[in-house]
């Protein structure tokens, strides 16, 4: 893919805009106010799960064998392309789990009607309007970020560097 999800979990507050940006990204009024005001029923694709003391959030991989397309009886999961996303065809799904179950990150989910399944798309609409998806453009201490994978590379690089600084600093590395 062009793009990815990147998280900073150090970065996390477990504040859960991401959620609520994914949601109201996914609405019909595309606005927290709009889907107060109507009662809109809202599904989030991406989940901010505890661990121990930090938060984490978890939203589809866009795996590049993904399980969820390979056991899909409907080619509901699908990409359009090799190095896009895993989209879901809400016409096409059944509904029948599968992809639920073999999903290794747990991200997919009964959408809110129980019909069908909801995942994220990596914000493909907002993708082709020049904005990041909305986990990442909401996030207010920018523990999820958009780029590409060099980018995320050398992110952690910059990262790992500072940190081993910091060591020779305390004494604790040579």
């Amino acid at each position: 893919m062009k793009g990815m999800l990147s998280v900073d979990i150090s970065r996390c507050t477990g504040c859960k805009t991401c959620e609520i940006e994914c949601a109201v990204a996914h609405s019909v009024s595309k606005t927290l106010a709009g889907v107060i005001k109507d009662g809109e029923l809202v599904q989030k694709r991406v989940f901010v799960e505890k661990a121990g003391t930090l938060s984490v959030p978890l939203q589809c991989r866009h795996c590049e064998d993904a399980p969820c397309i390979a056991v899909c009886p409907t080619n509901a999961m699908h990409r359009n392309g090799q190095g896009f996303p895993v989209l879901l065809d809400e016409e096409r799904c059944i509904g029948c789990r599968a992809c639920l179950v073999v999903c290794p990150f747990g991200v997919i989910s009964m959408g809110v009607e129980g019909k069908v399944v909801s995942k994220c798309d990596l914000c493909v609409r907002r993708l082709a309007q020049g904005l990041q998806p909305a986990c990442a453009a909401g996030c207010p201490t920018h523990a999820i970020s958009y780029g590409t994978p060099a980018a995320a590379s050398a992110g952690t690089r910059r990262k790992a560097a500072d940190s081993f600084l910091v060591a020779i600093e305390r004494g604790e590395a040579s």
